[in-house]
Order: C-alpha cells, then sequence, then structure tokens
C-alpha cells in the first residue's frame, strides 16, 4: 500500500500501555528518538502489537506544529522533536519545511507562509516540531 502521508517512520516498539479503551505504543526508531502514538485497545489486538517488533509511525504534515526555544516547553502533545531544518519550500500560502530529528530522519511539516516568515526558518536553523499522540497512525508489515 502507498499511502499520501509524507511522514513514515520505521522503529520497534519499545513500550505498550494498556487503559480501558486506549493505549499508548512508544516506537522508538533507528537514532533512539521516541515517537508516541494513542491507539485503541482493538487496534493493537487487531494489528498483533507486542514490544520488540517492528512498526512505523505515520504522521500527516498537516498536523505538524514548528516552533522554536521548545526544549523545555510544557504542553500537552506528547512528542516534541528538535533538529535542524534542511529544507524550506516557500509558497504564496503555504510552506513545507524539512526538519531532521535524527540521522538521516527527515520530519516534513506544512505550514503557512506568514508563520514561516514570522519563524525565521531557512536551512541550517534550529526548530521543534510538536504533534499530539493521537495523531500518529501505527503500521504494521
Amino acid at each position: 500500500m502507498n499511502i499520501s502521508a509524507r511522514n513514515i517512520f520505521k522503529g520497534s516498539i519499545s513500550s505498550i500501555v494498556k487503559g480501558a479503551v486506549n493505549a499508548e505504543v512508544t516506537i522508538t526508531l533507528a537514532s533512539g528518538t521516541p515517537i508516541v502514538s494513542i491507539v485503541t485497545i482493538g487496534a493493537v489486538e487487531r494489528l498483533g502489537l507486542q514490544e520488540g517488533m517492528a512498526a512505523s509511525a505515520i504522521i500527516k504534515a498537516s498536523t505538524v506544529i514548528l516552533g522554536t526555544n521548545l526544549h523545555d516547553a510544557k504542553m500537552s502533545a506528547r512528542n516534541i522533536l528538535c533538529g535542524t531544518v534542511t529544507r524550506v519550500i516557500d509558497g504564496p500560502v503555504s510552506c513545507e519545511v524539512d526538519l531532521e530529528i535524527g540521522v538521516g530522519e527527515v520530519l516534513s511539516a506544512v505550514i503557512t507562509h506568514g508563520s514561516a516568515e514570522k519563524l525565521g526558518f531557512a536551512e541550517g536553523s534550529h526548530a521543534c516540531a510538536i504533534f499530539k499522540a493521537s495523531s500518529v497512525i501505527i503500521g504494521v508489515d
């Protein structure tokens, strides 16, 4: 299956915490970067998710929020990944910003042109990506 989501990160499941309805699943990438997802218990069972198994974290670029100086930020979003801007595609309405978050791992975000301009994103600048755990889809082969 091919999908339109730009951000597909392969890793392994490092933890599963089950609740009554949902489960928190952490996928750790090769770089050691953890990505947290919230999925239903039904999805955990249907996909046969288990600690140690290979899985992919899938995040739509439009669900990623970008900012600067967020290393110590306190917020409800579980995923805050910081890195270096590797590319900015500037458009009149929206911009795509690519952020290297680990060795060879690049996360893409689509933000408004005004936001990109206000934040001054350029190749080589530092930025942080924020996205909620409920925005992360889990895929397995």
